[in-house]
């Protein structure tokens, strides 16, 4: 099971991961993405991390 982190320092909400796998991930009030499940099961999980424009997702196994 992977262990889903955003550095929200990073973040800029483009919305990818929100969009790609919103059983793990939405946006807060303020625009930036927040990991609503961090030991999600999704495989496009990881996928959704290395296509983050800031690489602000970190998925540990």
């Amino acid at each position: 099971m992977a262990k889903v982190k955003i550095d929200e320092n990073v973040c800029v909400g483009c919305g990818l991961c929100v969009n790609a796998c919103p059983e793990c991930f939405e946006l807060s009030d303020n625009g930036i993405a927040v990991v609503t499940n961090p030991d999600c099961t999704s495989d496009s999980v990881k996928e959704v991390a290395t296509q983050c424009p800031v690489d602000a997702i970190s998925v540990e196994d």
